[in-house]
């Protein structure tokens, strides 16, 4: 069974089952079906790892999974867009790394996904207590709607007896002692030893000189922000770390300060390694959202994941992977601004102003340039003093892979972390094909220093030898940097999405929003809807791309070009609709898609994606 796109029918429409080849996680070796979960309210969680808003899905989900423990199911249906996403250890890694305490399908051939015509990451359905498919939602901020109807649904089949209450099927799995767990960055003090955010234990950790050696543990180990000395400062899910020069830092008292990108926080916190205190330089510990301020007060202003810091061009650099973009600190105002992006997901160079980016996670500096591990894209990128963004190696979204060679058809895959060489080149962390690369910009050449490494996350250069952070083995791991590559045979890949076929001509595109139950269109300051149309090839399109306020657009497919990609990027604001609210609360909700398309004759004529659909009245 498939579930219908457009949505335009008002029948109830039955929830297909739960399939997939990689079996269930969290459940404690039980295979789950729909019919196990009748008279729960469940939610699916259409996710895959290597989506930040994904992420920020999975932390929005935790306050409704807690506070309804004894009537919601939230199932996560991991749908991979990489090829080392469809591996099912790295899915029970990844449930491990992100906290995640629901069961989890694994459908490495998206077959759920197919079935209940998922178009992009995330998606969340939901289904009501006797087994009907009452809401869908695409993109993020949607748990206020979501909460809502849930207990609206409470109401309604604890009043029918179609509801019930008590323990859900999640197992949580056994714990394993290890030093560190999914460290995520790491860099060398100067005194010799090293600093790693060690991520899912929310901590950072000082190791000797050795690598292995713990020498202290800096926060709680408990998710949280908080500021102090090392036994009771908190972090969430920290990640990039950075040396401040001397001088530089406005809470300075001397000695080298070491600023940390918090990234569930999303917030900047600054360690001083000598006292052991932590503080909080940057960000509110809310998540941005569009039409929030983009510059200000450091303090002030809200932060999107921040993933990871470099100091360059004297101001920190933020890998501001979030939203796309990189932003600066300037420690010495206190304030911070978005430096590059538009928040768009996608690439494209130039002027920093108008280039795009897609999850930038790793950052290195160099005298005269800023190198960029842009994941999403599979790109190495840099940005130049002038403010200018280019693409060492990478073509876009859905192309990737493992390919040495010259730059314009070498392949990376997911790359999280880049670190400067002293010969000009740069170190690329190449986290999903296990793989430590180089790319040398004197010869435009690509080539394989390193293999058999666990999702590499970032590198540190220590004289001749070069330290790897071995995320997926939980250890720093010290290599002699080789002087000749590694010959690894040549793989090329694209994401494996079904591409959806569309005929020639005009081709209608409708976002389907429905502002949730009790909200309206926020409409007091204008449109409250946006959407933004191009392709890859940019010749797909020959008329409809841009932004506008619409939420429906005629778009004409160019004549000649067969296939391509159309990238569209949605949002709209609601607001709680009661008059005895006087400050009603409002709510962003948004979603980018990449739409895979070949054009065939009998292909069709309309797109429909669903940015917010359906309702309990369905």
């Amino acid at each position: 069974m498939t579930l219908n796109v457009h949505m335009a029918s008002r029948a109830r429409v039955r929830a297909p089952e739960l399939i997939g080849k990689g079996g269930w996680l969290n459940t404690g070796d039980k295979d789950l079906t729909l019919s196990d979960l009748r008279g729960r309210i469940v939610v699916l969680d259409f996710w895959t790892f290597c989506c930040v808003n994904c992420l920020h899905v999975l932390d929005e989900l935790r306050e409704l999974e807690e506070r309804h423990r004894d009537t919601v199911v939230i199932i996560g249906v991991h749908s991979p867009k990489f090829v080392h996403e469809a591996e099912h250890q790295a899915v029970v890694d990844a449930v491990e790394r992100y906290e995640v305490e629901h069961p989890v399908l694994d459908d490495p051939e998206l077959a759920t996904w197919k079935q209940y015509a998922v178009r992009a990451w995330p998606t969340l359905v939901v289904i009501d207590p006797e087994g009907y498919v009452v809401a869908q939602h695409a993109g993020e901020g949607h748990a206020h709607a979501i909460e809502k109807l849930v207990e609206e649904l409470e109401a309604e089949h604890g009043a029918k007896g179609t509801l019930r209450r008590g323990d859900g099927p999640y197992v949580p799995p056994e714990p394993v002692a290890t030093d560190l767990r999914f460290p995520g960055k790491a860099l060398q003090l100067p005194g010799g030893t090293f600093l790693v955010s060690d991520t899912t234990r929310h901590q950072l950790v000082e190791l000797d000189g050795d690598g292995e050696t713990v020498l202290r543990r800096i926060g709680t180990g408990e998710r949280g922000l908080a500021d102090g000395p090392a036994d009771r400062a908190a972090f969430s899910e920290p990640q990039g770390l950075a040396l401040l020069p001397g001088g530089t830092s406005r809470t300075r008292s001397g000695g080298d300060k070491v600023i940390v990108a918090d990234t569930v926080n999303h917030a900047l916190r600054v360690f001083d390694p000598e006292s052991g205190e932590v503080s909080t330089v940057a960000g509110t510990g809310k998540q941005w959202w569009q039409g929030s301020p983009t510059e200000g007060p450091a303090r002030e202003v809200d932060l999107s994941s921040p993933w990871d810091v470099a100091y360059f061009d004297g101001q920190v650099w933020i890998a501001m992977a979030g939203v796309h973009q990189l932003w600066t600190y300037d420690p010495e105002a206190g304030t911070v601004r978005a430096a590059a992006g538009t928040t768009n997901e996608g690439l494209v160079d130039g002027p920093a102003a108008e280039a795009w980016f897609a999850q930038p996670s790793g950052l290195a500096a160099t005298e005269d340039r800023l190198w960029i591990a842009d994941s999403e894209t599979s790109a190495v990128r840099w940005i130049d003093r002038e403010g200018v963004v280019h693409t060492a190696v990478g073509t876009g979204l859905f192309d990737f892979g493992h390919r040495d060679g010259a730059a314009g058809q070498a392949l990376f895959q997911h790359p999280l972390g880049v670190t400067a060489l002293p010969d000009g080149s740069v170190a690329v962390s190449d986290t999903y094909n296990h793989a430590l690369r180089r790319f040398d910009p004197a010869t435009g050449e690509v080539t394989t220093l390193a293999t058999d490494l666990r999702e590499p996350s970032d590198a540190v250069l220590v004289g001749d030898d070069i330290v790897v952070v071995e995320s997926a083995r939980h250890r720093l791991t010290r290599l002699r940097l080789p002087e000749e590559a590694v010959r690894v045979e040549s793989v090329a890949h694209r994401t494996q999405r079904a591409a959806t076929e569309v005929a020639p001509g005009r081709l209608r595109l409708d976002v389907v929003f429905q502002a949730p139950a009790g909200q309206k269109l926020d409409t007091r300051y204008g449109p409250s809807t946006r959407l933004l149309v191009s392709s890859t090839p940019p010749e797909l399109l020959a008329e409809g791309d841009g932004a506008g306020t619409d939420l429906s657009r005629d778009l004409v497919l160019a004549d000649g070009v067969t296939e391509g990609v159309l990238h569209v990027s949605a949002m709209a604001a609601s607001c709680d609709d009661a008059p005895d609210i006087e400050y009603p609360a409002c709510h962003v909700h948004q979603q980018d898609w990449g739409v895979p398309v070949t054009v065939t004759a009998d292909g069709t004529a309309r797109l429909g994606l669903v940015l917010a659909g359906l309702d309990s009245e369905a």
